[in-house]
């Protein structure tokens, strides 16, 4: 069900840096929807690599999103700078369930918010795994007050 009013800031408790590239716009000259996906993406596995230590080459699990969803609010362009605020709203044995937001640099309410899941699998299976205890302690560091 689509969220009808903005985040804030105050809903996030971790922030990832992203800029705009010229190749983002669209032909009606804002970031096309399709991409905000690719940031959000982007959002998480930065968290993932730099403060988890996820090694997604050669480690032992992978993180593969199942589910995805996205409110737009306002259109964003090129060049712009952007922070995706990032929060764990459920983490199970073996996903976990992400809320993100797409804010413009300076601006409190967001430009879009989402929705994502991981799924943790073995990397030579490809079935679903338990999220290492050092992974999920990382994660709870960002786990939602209160999720809408």
């Amino acid at each position: 069900m689509p969220q009808s009013n903005p985040a804030t800031r105050s809903d996030y408790r971790r922030y990832e840096s992203l800029t705009t590239r010229w190749m983002d716009n669209d032909a009606f000259g804002h970031v096309n929807n399709a991409t905000y996906y690719s940031y959000f993406d982007t959002a998480i596995n930065q968290y993932l690599i730099g403060e988890c230590g996820l090694d997604v080459l050669r480690g032992p699990i992978r993180g593969l999103i199942v589910h995805s969803e996205c409110d737009y609010f306002r259109s964003v362009q090129f060049p712009q700078r952007l922070e995706v605020g990032l929060r764990v709203e459920r983490l199970g044995s073996s996903s976990v369930h992400y809320g993100l937001a797409l804010f413009a640099e300076g601006h409190e309410e967001a430009a879009a918010r989402a929705r994502m899941v991981h799924v943790f699998v073995d990397a030579a299976t490809s079935r679903p795994t338990s999220v290492p205890e050092p992974l999920r302690r990382r994660l709870e560091i960002i786990a939602a007050l209160g999720a809408d």
